[in-house]
C-alpha cells in the first residue's frame, strides 16, 4: 500500500511541477502590462524588429544597426532603402521602411504596377523596378507561378504616421554592377549601392 501511495504522490508532484513550470513559462512569454510598457525605447525597437507593433511606436524608432542607402519622398510617404543584397541563386533583395506622411490611410495602390498580371497583387510594392543605367537594363520584381510578387503586400494599408518594413526581390544584375536606381510609383528614383549577401 505504501509503495502505491508513494508512486501516486510522486506522479502528482511531478504533474504539479510540470504544470507550474508551464504556467510560469507562458506568463513570462506573454509580455504586456505593468512596467514592461514604460521603457519606450525598448518597446519601439522590439516592435520594429518584429514588424507588428503599433504605428506611433514604429514611426519614431530608428535602430542603430540600420543604415540608409537612399530615401525618397512622394505619393504621401517616405520610402527608406536600408539594404540591397545579392542572395544565393542570382537574386537581389531590396528592403527598408515606408512611413505614411499623409493625413489619411495610405494603401499603396499606386505601387502595384501597370501590368495585367500585377493586378492580383493589390496594395503591394509589385510595381517596383531596378534600372541599371550602365548596362541599360530594367529589372522587375520577381513573381511566383501564380503571378504573386515576391514582395511586401500592405494588407489594410498604412495609417497616417505609421512605419512598416518592406522588401522586394529582383533578378540580380550581373557581377560588376554595383549601383542601380530603384523606382516605384510616382516616387523620385533613388540610386542605391549593391552589396553581397552573407
Amino acid at each position: 500500500m505504501s509503495i502505491r501511495r508513494t508512486t501516486k504522490t510522486r506522479r502528482a508532484m511531478t504533474a504539479v511541477a510540470i504544470t507550474t513550470g508551464l504556467v510560469l513559462t507562458v506568463a513570462g512569454c506573454g509580455g504586456g502590462g505593468g512596467d514592461d510598457d514604460k521603457p519606450d525605447k525598448n518597446s519601439k525597437s522590439s516592435a520594429s524588429a518584429n514588424g507588428d507593433g503599433g504605428g506611433d511606436e514604429k514611426e519614431s524608432q530608428a535602430p542603430a544597426a540600420d543604415q540608409t542607402l537612399a530615401e525618397s519622398k512622394g505619393d504621401g510617404v517616405t520610402l527608406v532603402i536600408s539594404s540591397a543584397k545579392r542572395d544565393a541563386g542570382g537574386f537581389l533583395t531590396v528592403s527598408g521602411k515606408v512611413t505614411n506622411t499623409s493625413d489619411g490611410l495610405w494603401t499603396g495602390g499606386q505601387w502595384r504596377g501597370d501590368e495585367q498580371e500585377l493586378r492580383k497583387n493589390g496594395a503591394s510594392i509589385a510595381g517596383a523596378s531596378l534600372v541599371d543605367q550602365e548596362g541599360k537594363k530594367r529589372y522587375l520584381v520577381l513573381r511566383d507561378t501564380t503571378g504573386r510578387c515576391l514582395c511586401t503586400k500592405f494588407d489594410g494599408g498604412i495609417d497616417s504616421g505609421n512605419t512598416v518594413d518592406w522588401f522586394a526581390q529582383f533578378p540580380a544584375p550581373p557581377e560588376g554592377t554595383d549601383q542601380v536606381t530603384f523606382q516605384v510609383g510616382g516616387m523620385p528614383p533613388a540610386a542605391i549601392e549593391l552589396s553581397e549577401g552573407e
